[in-house]
């Protein structure tokens, strides 16, 4: 039996946009994650330790919004991989960092030349004003996204420095 369409509850404009943006990007991430026999999970974990260098577990499960329990899990099978190590912590035996090795920083440059190439195929007989413009727009909606998580979540903390 089809749908009647006032049952129906539709994003229109740029609501509708952002989100077809965001399930396209999120079958990229799992189709990158299948091809570096990744799950989703632990490729966003890997990409989060790659992007900030070293993380401990905790910080980890913050911005991964998870337990520590699936963090360990997680770090586990990275490690297990070899594409992550556990640092020990002089000023704490107890505490590590988590970073990538050699094999992580080559498996990340991979997959990021596989994400840059895919969005210029993407982007490819676009003017570049436009690819300039959709830039800047997603910069700014993102800040201003970040700065409604901290006011609600955080108050006080302060924006990723690669937000223009």
């Amino acid at each position: 039996m089809a749908q009647d369409q006032q049952d129906r509850h539709a994003l229109t404009g740029f609501p509708n946009a952002a989100i077809h943006l965001l399930r396209g990007l999120e079958e990229e991430r799992q189709r990158l994650a299948e091809e570096h026999s990744l799950s989703p999970t632990d490729l966003r974990g890997l990409f989060r330790v790659a992007e900030s260098g070293d993380l401990t577990p905790k910080e980890l499960a913050g911005h991964l919004a998870l337990s520590s329990g699936a963090v360990t899990g997680i770090s586990r099978r990275l490690v297990d991989a070899g594409l992550l190590q556990r640092v020990a912590q002089p000023e704490d035996r107890r505490s590590v960092r988590l970073q990538l090795t050699s094999e992580g920083h080559r498996t990340i440059s991979a997959i990021h030349a596989d994400f840059i190439a895919m969005v210029a195929r993407a982007t490819h007989g676009l003017p570049q004003e436009d690819v300039t413009t959709a830039t800047d727009v997603l910069w700014r909606v993102t800040g201003a996204l970040w700065e409604r998580q901290s006011a609600i979540r955080a108050p006080g903390r302060s924006l990723p420095a690669d937000i223009p």
